[in-house]
């Protein structure tokens, strides 16, 4: 697909991703990607199950600290026709043997927020392309160090937000790019998500039947909940700003300059607890987080951003887009759009998916039936296709590491706002002052998405 039918009618130009070579010989130069998995829990085995629907993919070896989880995978990967996997497993250290195969060309972090700094760092040190789940890390200092190493190695590194590749979300894009809603003014979205029963389970199930977390529970409630417990901010803010700063054109021509947290008391957990089992020590606990976390960002381009996080309590999946410009506005929560010189009415409501429709992004209708099947809503083939390719072509990734440390490190910085009393934070600009002259090149073209 040709770039100039991306940029119909915009004024955006495109230029080329710098590649990022080491001079290795990839399996990639064959056609084939060798990838090695961190983690095989719940995300993991969405990327296996990815990995085992492409001919261009070969699984080499998996590490995870759980039987369950190795067995499990072992299964799918047989049940697929697929060679097996070599295992490492043993120590939280087992990942460093992963990482000395030299038949690994990338791997694909799917592991507890807590130890992504490590992992990452260490296979970009060890020669491999990094493909991450989010969060990057938890300080400020781990985002720096992330991008650091990818300086230092010459090896990408790819936050697999996949919500950048959401259908609708990808139209808007194209809608901003033809300028349809003229000069952007406000953003808003954030994760908006009722995660009690992701929090909780009854240590049988993944999801919900009980009360418990940490050792007595399994999958993501082994460990999230206590995040929710010790720390106070937007724990969760990639799937919200990861499109925000495609549309906004952060790190290129624009930048994020500072931000501002609000957090509201925190009774939600709790109160789902007590619900479920009266009297349970876990409805006893002080967990920190607050039901709904707001965070304000200011653009060096003079947009607002607004994010939320509202995981706590009994309400609808939303992500709460609002894209708002000088000629229109699109929301997704009432799945209404208003462009003033083309709607029917004079300040009514328009639904939103005739407009999707209409400028549904090229990349969508060209791959539509390869996503059909793939995880939330075909958004997970996007995101695992767009990071093979990359790696194939030996190429930047789509989504580089500074927007991946950008959208990441929201987290410790509304933590820190927070704990200040509500006080601004400056944002890194980890580009070094590169922003200002990047040009944004996502999805302009389908040469690795």
């Amino acid at each position: 697909m040709e770039r100039r039918d991306f940029i119909k009618n915009s004024a955006m130009t495109g230029a080329a991703f710098s590649i990022l070579s080491t001079g290795r010989l990839f399996a990639a130069d064959k056609g084939k990607v060798r990838l090695g998995y961190i983690g095989v829990g719940a995300r993991g085995m969405s990327h296996i199950s990815e990995g085992c629907l492409r001919d261009d993919v070969e699984i080499v070896a998996i590490c995870d600290t759980q039987e369950s989880s190795l067995k499990g995978c072992r299964s799918f990967i047989a049940k697929n026709g697929r060679p097996p996997a070599v295992e490492y497993t043993g120590g939280l250290d087992a990942y460093k043997k992963l990482l000395d195969r030299k038949d690994i060309d990338a791997v694909i972090i799917a592991t507890p927020w807590q130890f992504h700094r490590d992992q990452a760092v260490d296979a970009m040190k060890a020669g491999k392309y990094v493909g991450c789940e989010v969060i990057a890390g938890l300080t400020v200092q781990d985002h720096w160090d992330i991008v650091n190493t990818s300086e230092k190695t010459g090896m990408p590194y790819m936050t697999l937000e996949n919500v950048c590749y959401r259908r609708d979300v990808m139209a808007v894009l194209n809608m901003v790019r033809q300028n349809l809603f003229g000069e952007i003014v406000h953003y808003e979205g954030g994760y908006q998500h009722n995660l009690r029963n992701v929090l909780f389970n009854n240590g049988k199930q993944y999801y919900g039947g009980g009360v418990e977390y940490g050792p007595k529970a399994l999958s993501e409630a082994q460990w999230r909940t206590q995040f929710n417990i010790d720390v106070d901010g937007d724990l969760y803010p990639t799937h919200g700003v990861g499109p925000i700063m495609q549309c906004a054109n952060i790190n290129r021509g624009n930048r994020f300059t500072n931000l501002v947290s609000f957090s509201s008391k925190a009774r939600g957990l709790a109160s789902y607890v007590n619900d479920l089992s009266p009297g349970h020590p876990n409805a006893k606990i002080n967990y920190k987080n607050g039901d709904v976390t707001t965070t304000m960002i200011n653009c060096a381009n003079g947009e607002t951003v607004l994010l939320s996080h509202d995981t706590h309590l009994p309400r609808p999946y939303s992500l709460g887009f609002r894209v708002q410009g000088t000629e229109g506005i699109w929301m997704d929560v009432n799945k209404s759009i208003y462009i003033e010189k083309q709607a029917k009415k004079n300040d009514v409501w328009e639904p939103a998916q005739p407009w999707l429709d209409k400028y549904d992004h090229p990349l969508w209708k060209k791959y539509e039936k390869e996503a059909v099947g793939a995880g939330h809503g075909g958004m997970d083939w996007f995101v695992f296709n767009g990071f093979i390719e990359a790696v194939k072509q030996k190429k930047q990734t789509p989504i580089d590491v500074y927007d991946s440390v950008t959208m990441s490190v929201i987290t410790p910085l509304s933590t820190k706002s927070l704990k200040e009393g509500n006080a601004p934070q400056k944002f890194p600009d980890f580009t070094k002052g590169k922003w200002a002259t990047r040009k944004n090149t996502f999805a302009l073209d389908d040469s690795g998405l």
